[in-house]
């Protein structure tokens, strides 16, 4: 143990010129912090058997700690997998105009609660609610912080104790846990079911209307598919037996989409305005997915429901920061202006050609000479579009073990996140965003393939 007196005191190693500048750099309590965990380490070295280090090492270790102690997790990555809103790599990536808007009121003071004409407090709910009443045709609209919010909040506000009429076929679970049924159990409201699994009828509708109701809710299945002997009313149905029986009908979209999937070569998923012209009260959908946007969850219908909705204590508490309604008004106004396709990346990503596709795939190929460009299906993801695919060119590298070289992609500068598929890596450059090319090439070549 005589190995443990030739370890430096806290005292010594913390006037060392070059503690010193670390000091600096992270601040003196967590330099201190870092030399007591330091010797810590040490010391339990030197019980194991090991002679003490030298002062270079400890200082070595003292920045070591201090470089993981302050090393973000959240990281950008770059996204090869094909998978257009991936939800583990944070969704959409935003458009430049939303970044910028986002950017330029996070930057200094802003006019979130103050209205510049009358010089006192004005309501943060006005930035993105007039611009959804001009693209929806909607009466009001608010935002919160992510669909199931929106879905809470609604149910809270307007069924909490009341009936609230589903089909079964729709008490869904997405990921993460998320299900319809605790939803609604958290917001007080009653779960009133009808129909089965696979069949659902108007006619179940009206027998359960005959009891008192708060709602009828429509969840969209999202994330799967009840194929085979099925049957559900159209929208427009449950609206009009919804008003007949004086029942506002609730329409929760869950992604949500203002753009016609089918004409991109994809099934057709509801739109917004869809559910608009079909009669539903109220909508919910995300603004993260489909929509292109940062993480929100956006709530349009008719004045008198969306005020109550308001008026709920919940809002308060799920309401939005000023860079998410900033970042939400700027995706939405490229639809405004027509320009989504050519502004918004998913939908730059979804409407890239496999001609395209092939000939950026072919480009990293002669670049780095090595690989195979063999043809390969874009999946959608996010919870949208289940199983969806779109036809796509990859650059397939087969290399005797392939999991190392994923492992080796993921711990580079700016990592790499691909697909595994029959021994090989692929790389798919739908989802790799065009300005990200001269990067994605120059990661690859520097490691060894």
């Amino acid at each position: 143990m005589n190995e443990l007196r030739n370890l430096p005191s806290v005292e010594k190693l913390n006037q060392d010129p070059e503690i010193e500048g670390y000091v600096r750099e992270y601040g003196r309590n967590q330099v201190i912090s870092a030399i007591r965990d330091s010797l810590d380490f040490f010391r339990n070295q030197i019980k194991n058997g090991d002679s003490a280090p030298t002062n270079d090492g400890i200082k070595n270790k003292i920045l070591e700690i201090l470089s993981d102690r302050f090393s973000p997790t959240l990281l950008p990555v770059i996204n090869a997998t094909g998978v257009v809103l991936h939800t583990n790599l944070g969704r959409a990536p935003l458009s430049h105009e939303t970044i910028q808007a986002m950017q330029t009121i996070g930057s200094g003071y802003n006019t979130l609660e103050f209205n510049l004409s009358t010089g006192k407090r004005g309501s943060r709910s006005i930035h993105a609610e007039e611009i959804l009443k001009q693209l929806t045709g909607t009466e009001a609209a608010i935002i919160v912080n992510n669909n199931a919010a929106a879905v809470l909040l609604v149910l809270s506000a307007l069924a909490k104790r009341k009936n609230v009429v589903i089909a079964r076929s729709q008490l869904i679970e997405i990921g993460g846990g998320f299900r319809i049924p605790d939803v609604m159990k958290q917001s007080g409201a009653k779960l009133l079911e009808v129909g089965t699994t696979n069949k659902v009828r108007i006619s179940d509708y009206e027998q359960a209307l005959q009891e008192s109701a708060a709602l009828v809710m429509r969840a969209h299945h999202s994330n799967f598919k009840i194929l085979g002997f099925t049957e559900e009313p159209s929208l427009s149905d449950l609206a009009q037996i919804s008003h007949q029986f004086s029942t506002p009908l609730l329409d929760d979209l869950g992604s949500g989409t203002f753009l016609d999937t089918a004409q991109f070569g994809l099934p057709h998923e509801p739109t917004i305005y869809e559910s608009v012209q079909s009669g539903a009260d109220i909508i919910s959908f995300s603004g993260d997915k489909l929509l292109g946007g940062p993480q929100a969850g956006i709530i349009i219908g008719k004045r008198d429901l969306i005020q109550k909705i308001k008026n709920h204590p919940l809002a308060r508490a799920i309401r939005p920061d000023k860079i998410t309604l900033a970042g939400i008004t700027a995706t939405l106004t490229h639809y405004l202006k027509e320009e989504a396709i050519q502004k918004i990346p998913i939908w730059q990503m979804i409407s890239q050609t496999p001609i395209q596709l092939k000939t950026r795939v072919e480009h990293w190929k002669h670049s780095l000479q090595i690989g195979d460009v063999i043809s390969s299906l874009s999946t959608i993801g996010g919870g949208s579009l289940p199983d969806e695919t779109l036809p796509s060119y990859v650059l397939a590298i087969k290399i005797p073990k392939p999991g190392l070289m994923m492992k080796k992609l993921r711990s580079a500068q700016k990592p790499i996140i691909a697909r595994l598929e029959d021994g090989k890596i692929l790389f798919d450059p739908r989802t790799v965003l065009p300005e990200q090319d001269v990067e994605f090439i120059n990661i690859l070549q520097s490691l060894t393939l």
